[in-house]
């Protein structure tokens, strides 16, 4: 009897985790891959794939969503105004790229994003010679300092940054930060008090302020940009921290792509740090007044030409994966491509694929340790697809590689926050620039061809030797692709 009852409890158990998982996955709308991940966590482990579903697949809020996608783009007509000076120098301009004319269009449209002509630029590829320019550009600002970070970690560099910035407010430079509060650990309420008694505001990303952790991990702010007095930006890779300067012994050496502007793309910069800050703040900390944010500027500090576009969960266009996708498309020659997690979906597989067959050069550069198991098993198992269709692909053993760089051509280059992965295209609040500038991809490509050199060519021969266990890791790690 006692053992009729169990296996009641049981069979009731199932049946109404299978009800609920089908009316939680499809009570809002997900693409069918996605769908079919989270029916596998919610059939296949029952009650606990709910507590999984909890931290990983529930959504933000639909008034959170209202707030983002409603903000004013701002600073258009500065940018503008700069630009129609800056063109008195026409000769000094770069011509478009053909292989840009239709992504240029593409930006346009989906993301409103305008091309900036005469901006400079700067690559860092280490986190010390990274800091010690940001650092000195603040130091030397004079009216507002404007930072969002996926991470600004409570260590040694970012209590070096908080004091800094404090020092800064107390000398009456507005000072801004964006920070997410998942990526961040939590909120640092410690860290961020003594920015807050100078008179600087710090706040989570689209949360609460009392709430010291949040436990969903998905629809992050991932990007990574800093603006200075609307004259200088950053966008990249970096993070805020310890690691990121190589000081963790598990990664050692730590390989990452970020740039410094000048010129009006800066301004693009701070409009999306704006949207970002308006939907995110509250009361009187809410800007209305920006015009102040966006200088005017009729030099021309470099040439090349950048669009900044941004994507995430708040617009169903995925912008950055739809420009990646089109630069495929695009390429005659060759593409490369720096990533730290290689998920592509099956649309942006089959474009590398079409490029492949194409006679189009695909080179592939990922790391040689992971950071998250799931993620690298499954990172290992699309770079063997991309082999099997006749790519080339490099493991970087000089540490571990968290740039996020595509070139096509020699011609058209990006750089940014937003991985080769689906979670960069659908579940991340990411921002890239896309740059218009052979001398600028050159220099990306010299400096992949620089890392070759501490690199491992993987070949099928390579995979196929893997014991089966791990090659059961890298077909199981694949299934959960979409959810990642």
């Amino acid at each position: 009897m006692l053992r009729d009852s169990f296996w009641i409890i049981i069979i009731l158990t199932l049946v109404v985790n299978t009800v609920v998982a089908f009316i939680t996955v499809f009570r809002q709308k997900r693409d069918i891959a996605t769908i079919w991940a989270w029916m596998l966590v919610l059939l296949f482990l029952p009650v606990i794939g709910f507590a999984i579903f909890f931290l990983a697949g529930s959504r933000i809020s639909s008034k959170k969503i209202f707030r983002l996608r409603t903000q004013e783009q701002r600073g258009l007509e500065q940018i503008a105004i700069n630009q129609r000076h800056q063109l008195a120098d026409i000769e000094t301009l770069l011509p478009i790229p053909e292989s840009a004319s239709e992504l240029l269009g593409l930006f346009l449209t989906s993301d409103k994003s305008v091309l900036t002509r005469g901006n400079k630029i700067t690559i860092f590829t280490d986190g010390e010679s990274k800091f010690e320019a940001l650092f000195d550009d603040i130091r030397v600002a004079k009216e507002h300092i404007h930072l969002e970070y996926f991470t600004i970690y409570d260590d040694t560099i970012g209590n070096q940054l908080i004091d800094l910035l404090t020092q800064k407010a107390s000398e009456g430079v507005e000072v801004r930060v964006i920070f997410d509060q998942f990526g961040s650990h939590g909120q640092h309420v410690d860290m961020y008090k003594r920015l807050r008694a100078a008179g600087g505001v710090a706040v989570p990303f689209l949360m609460r302020r009392f709430q010291v952790l949040t436990l969903r991990f998905n629809f992050r702010n991932h990007r990574k940009i800093a603006i200075i007095d609307g004259k200088i930006g950053y966008i990249g890779g970096f993070n805020v921290g310890d690691q990121y300067l190589g000081k963790f012994k598990k990664f050692g050496n730590w390989r990452d792509t970020h740039t410094r502007i000048s010129g009006d793309a800066v301004l693009s910069l701070q409009s999306r740090f704006l949207m970002d800050w308006n939907a995110t703040a509250e009361g009187k900390e809410i800007l209305t007044q920006t015009t102040a944010y966006f200088p005017e500027n009729f030099s021309l500090p470099g040439k090349s030409m950048i669009q900044i576009v941004s994507s995430g969960p708040d617009n169903d266009m995925k912008q950055i994966k739809q420009g990646f996708m089109r630069m495929f498309a695009s390429a005659r020659k060759k593409i490369m491509i720096q990533t730290p997690y290689f998920i592509p979906d099956s649309p942006v597989l089959e474009t590398l694929e079409i490029a492949i067959l194409s006679g189009v050069e695909v080179c592939l550069m990922i790391p040689s340790m992971p950071d998250h198991p799931l993620v690298y098993r499954a990172t290992q198992y699309y770079a063997k697809e991309l082999i099997d269709l006749g790519a080339t692909v490099y493991r970087y053993d000089g540490g571990f590689l968290h740039s996020k760089v595509v070139m096509i051509d020699n011609e058209v280059a990006t750089v940014g926050s937003a991985n080769m992965d689906i979670r960069s295209f659908s579940l991340n609040f990411e921002a890239n620039a896309f740059i218009y500038d052979p001398e600028f991809a050159v220099q990306l490509e010299e400096l992949f061809l620089k890392d070759i050199e501490e690199s491992t060519l993987l070949t099928a021969d390579y995979f196929e030797q893997q014991s089966v266990w791990m090659k059961f890791k890298q077909k199981f790690s694949r299934l959960f692709s979409p959810i990642l």
